[in-house]
């Protein structure tokens, strides 16, 4: 026999359960988030400045360090691009890389919407070759600024 109140408690305990899991600093989103070291790339962003409603382009590259291999068969692209304050709209919200010698490129399209410095970001979801039987995708993070003049 269940008891009439057993269900509305179930309900809250999983619910609870479930808001701690997503604050804990162990839960998988916060441990893909603080990812953003690859023993495989340097990550090179350089912000960039454009007038208020122009288009622009920040160039991220990846250069990728000695004994390694960029796994040319990943589909190696920056997603969930996202301006802190609004002051920013993004040609497309993934840019798919380029394979350069020596790295990766990123052309990211960026126009500020509004005067002044403005924090982006996103991640780098990137693939590796190292050693002969060796390989592994990764997030890295994407930080920069882009500067609004007028």
């Amino acid at each position: 026999m269940q008891h009439p109140r057993a269900g509305p408690m179930l309900i809250c305990f999983s619910a609870l359960a479930v808001a701690v899991l997503a604050s804990s600093p162990a839960s998988l989103g916060f441990e893909q988030a603080r990812t953003d070291e690859s023993p495989a790339y340097v990550v090179e962003v350089t912000d960039v400045s454009a007038k208020v409603g122009e288009p622009a382009v920040l160039h991220a590259t990846l250069r990728i360090r000695q004994g390694y291999r960029v796994l040319h068969a990943y589909n190696n692209r920056v997603i969930e691009l996202s301006s802190f304050d609004d002051g920013v709209a993004f040609e497309r919200r993934v840019v798919r890389g380029t394979i350069q010698e020596g790295g990766l490129d990123f052309a990211i399209g960026v126009r500020a919407t509004k005067p002044g410095r403005h924090p982006i970001n996103g991640y780098f979801r990137v693939g590796y070759i190292h050693g002969p039987d060796e390989f592994a995708m990764v997030s890295l993070r994407l930080i920069a600024n882009v500067n609004g003049t007028e």
